[in-house]
């Protein structure tokens, strides 16, 4: 069974990428996130053509997560129950379900924007109701995973240079502490491998040629448990799709499973 995470920064702008890249990978499962559309927009009858059917959570504005299936849905949950919300809203961030043997959550987790600023207290605060969400998930049998752009490096690693980071979010101390409490609910960090270089970087700016470069960061994380860890048979960052023109910012994370 093959699952994936892609952050696809706007499934308008994507959608003939992506169209392509499901017809070739042969991905069951895909979680996204950053849709950018209103749910009555989202391309679903486009996907059933392929054999995808959608659960969606978006409201057309700078976030909306998906979960894509060819093995049946079920169970969607909406929404995380204890979003603390930002600026009076809540935002869609997050949508889990039930696919085939496997349950999965897509999450687009804030970006904090700067460490003084509101966003960034709200970040964390998100990161606590998201391991409260789910802890009894992550406890259990079912093979189970949170998949997404946690927008969080988990180690010095896990970004170019660290220096080139610092005093910024994504690399703190308290982000990254929230990665660990949420490791605590009984999950671990399916690293993949890179097809190119070193490090298996998963974004990487638009400016400044960060992506010939290769100056990135590893954000798009699949944090499952043991049941799940232990049907990994592999994962890798799929870098060609980073590529050409119309690409996103994020490459998508695959991980093939013995289930």
């Amino acid at each position: 069974m093959r699952i994936a995470t892609w952050n696809v920064n706007s499934i308008t702008a994507r959608l003939p990428r992506l169209l392509a890249w499901l017809e070739s990978s042969g991905t069951d499962v895909l979680c996204l996130q950053e849709a950018k559309v209103a749910e009555e927009q989202f391309p679903s009858e486009q996907l059933r053509e392929l054999g995808y059917e959608s659960a969606v959570h978006a409201t057309g504005r700078w976030n909306g997560v998906a979960v894509l299936s060819r093995v049946g849905i079920e169970d969607v949950v909406k929404g995380l129950p204890g979003d603390p919300g930002f600026d009076g809203s809540v935002e869609p961030r997050a949508i889990s379900a039930t696919c085939g043997p496997l349950r999965v959550w897509s999450v687009y987790v804030p970006n904090g924007r700067e460490v003084d600023h509101p966003h960034y207290a709200y970040k964390l605060q998100w990161f606590e109701a998201l391991k409260a969400a789910v802890a009894g998930d992550a406890a259990g049998s079912r093979p189970f995973a949170v998949m997404g752009d946690y927008n969080v490096a988990p180690t010095d690693d896990d970004v170019f240079d660290p220096a080139a980071y610092e005093g910024s979010t994504h690399v703190t101390p308290a982000e990254r502490a929230a990665l660990a409490s949420l490791r605590e609910a009984g999950l671990s960090d399916v690293v993949p491998r890179p097809l190119k270089y070193d490090h298996p970087f998963t974004y990487w700016d638009y400016r400044q040629l960060c992506f010939p470069k290769n100056r990135g960061m590893r954000i798009d994380l699949v944090y499952a448990n043991e049941p799940f860890a232990k049907a990994v048979e592999d994962a890798y960052v799929d870098r060609e799709e980073r590529k050409g023109k119309g690409a996103s910012d994020h490459a998508p994370v695959v991980v093939d499973l013995d289930l």
